[in-house]
């Protein structure tokens, strides 16, 4: 194993969390910088090309450190007729709506190879990972190009696995989260599902690396508490969504605090992925008929969602959302980052990051 490179300490103890699909833009990272946190920019989803020029971006806009987080690929088997079956159940929808689907939607590893590379010969200072554990000699590559290399992970044993392969942090995802689980292997959530603070704990009495914390986190209330708990960080999404910075979709934003979405599920109905969602019509409709299977169902329901968009219509979309979402603000992201902080998140950042 080599030796562990150190993760950036930023003025702020707050990170912004990785939102594929265009939400995590270079703007919303540079402006994490100007107030003192640490963005990551989304690789999952993007093209090659994409990657490379927001990396440019973000290193032409500041000096400041960023992160770029990365997808891995799943290797568990997917139940194709599962996968037909739940195709079946969309196309009446989709005939409606005028909407083509996949005839057989394939797997694919979201060329994460190519990213990481992209990643090293860019010197991006962080790249975490999610769906999975880095394998070591991606650490490694990390390692000898001066990177930090950070895993997702909701559980201890998780915790322990990535610890094995020399990352050099775990990002400790709680139940709240919004958007995808960062499991391993994706598993429908226990009823008793450990909140963040009660995971982190367990994590931190388990592993030895620094802990950044991230679900459902809105508050400075919530920051101190994580920060007490004793993560380096608090990393947040959700709050971030609605700032202009955010590229979400505008419908979006606004379903954040609409009142027709009061609740929010962890669903599998968009991508055959867990992943926390506002309860809107396409959840109702579907949730809990989707088999596991990403990206298969992912790719499978990308033109309904897709379509739902181009629509306005917000009950067609994933809506992602932390347990949270009716806090996030729809002001800059300097005054979300100044308001979570405050004085005592920053006295708090030196002595952890010195521990």
């Amino acid at each position: 194993m080599t030796e562990l490179v150190k993760l950036p300490a930023p003025r702020v103890p707050i990170f912004a969390a990785p939102m594929a699909g265009g939400v995590s833009t270079p703007a919303l990272v540079l402006a994490m910088s100007a107030a003192g946190g640490l963005g990551f920019l989304a690789a999952g989803y993007a093209t090659l090309s994409q990657v490379d020029s927001q990396i440019r971006e973000v290193k032409a806009g500041t000096a400041e450190p960023f992160g770029l987080n990365i997808f891995l690929p799943c290797h568990e088997p997917v139940d194709r007729v599962a996968v037909d079956r739940y195709r079946g159940l969309l196309q009446a929808r989709a005939r409606e709506l005028g909407v083509k689907l996949a005839e057989h939607p394939e797997a694919d590893d979201d060329q994460w190879r190519s990213k990481l590379d992209i990643a090293i010969s860019q010197r991006v200072p962080v790249v975490s990972f999610t769906f999975g554990c880095p394998p070591s000699e991606a650490v490694a590559a990390l390692h000898a190009a001066g990177a930090c290399a950070v895993a997702t992970v909701t559980s201890v044993d998780e915790a322990l696995a990535a610890q094995e392969v020399g990352v050099d942090a775990l990002c400790v995802q709680g139940a709240e989260a919004g958007g995808h689980r960062g499991t391993f292997v994706p598993r429908r959530p226990a009823a008793d599902e450990p909140g963040l603070l009660d995971l982190l704990a367990a994590v931190k009495d388990t592993v030895r690396l620094p802990l950044i914390a991230a679900g459902g986190i809105g508050t400075a209330d919530q920051v101190a508490a994580v920060l007490d708990a004793g993560a380096i960080a608090a990393q947040v999404g959700t709050a971030l969504l609605r700032t202009p910075e955010s590229g979400a979709h505008p419908v979006h934003k606004a379903s954040l605090v609409d009142g027709r979405f009061t609740a929010t599920v962890v669903t599998t109905a968009f991508t055959g992925r867990p992943a926390r969602a506002l309860r809107n019509g396409f959840v109702k409709a579907f949730d809990g008929q989707a088999p596991f299977g990403y990206p298969e169902i992912h790719h499978l329901t990308k033109a309904l969602r897709a379509f739902a968009a181009q629509s306005g219509d917000a009950d067609g979309m994933s809506l992602w959302a932390g347990v949270n979402h009716v806090d996030a603000q729809a002001v800059p992201v300097a005054r979300v980052i100044a308001k979570m902080s405050g004085e005592r998140g920053a006295a708090r950042r030196t002595s952890l990051w010195e521990e």
